[in-house]
């Protein structure tokens, strides 16, 4: 395992650290256990100025307030009255913005995640969808607001690294009704990798 990404990776451009995720490593401690996934795919989330974002027109409540946090912090919510959704913090505190852990590949402990993910058939099943992701690694509002170079939560580098031609681009998904930031492209995914959540083979 190598080491925690730094603090300061998470006080990047937001966009910056939504491309530099892809390839990272989530780690999730769970007592005596220890689960991993690979990122495959994320989405930034801009703030005031983004309609699309909990935070737009600088909206502030307790759902949101940990998105209020220094870069380096989750950001954990409830939506569609079925799912939890992971974030990474980014930026000094009070920017309020945040990039959304969309899909991942199960690396470490996967038979663990498929007890809490039944109907996975398979593998790149398991984490193709923010909802799938925070079942899989036991992750819900407990984890909201916990510090990502801690002990239950945390994130190391790629090895090796992840080449920007390896970087696919589109809009973002789900953000039908957010005006012109539902066309922003901000969505960042690993180019032909099957654990995305909307692959096509």
């Amino acid at each position: 395992m190598t080491d925690k990404l730094p603090r300061d990776f998470y006080l990047q451009d937001t966009i910056t650290v939504a491309r530099a995720l892809l390839g990272c490593t989530l780690w999730r401690r769970r007592g005596r256990e220890l689960l991993a996934a690979r990122l495959v795919e994320t989405e930034a989330y801009l703030g005031a100025n983004d309609q699309a974002s909990h935070a737009r027109r600088g909206l502030r409540s307790l759902r949101n307030e940990s998105m209020y946090l220094a870069g380096g912090h989750a950001y954990v919510y409830f939506t569609y009255g079925m799912h939890w959704c992971l974030n990474v913090v980014t930026q000094e505190a009070d920017i309020a913005e945040a990039v959304l852990i969309r899909a991942a590949e199960p690396i470490v402990g996967v038979e663990s995640m498929r007890k809490r993910r039944p109907k996975a058939k398979r593998d790149f099943d398991l984490m193709n969808g923010p909802g799938k992701i925070c079942a899989a690694l036991d992750i819900d509002r407990r984890l909201d607001g916990e510090p990502l170079d801690g002990d239950r939560l945390f994130l190391t580098a790629p090895e090796p690294g992840i080449d920007e031609k390896e970087i696919a681009v589109s809009a973002r998904i789900g953000v039908d009704g957010s005006g012109d930031a539902a066309h922003w492209p901000l969505r960042f995914y690993l180019r032909g990798n099957r654990y995305v959540s909307a692959y096509r083979s």
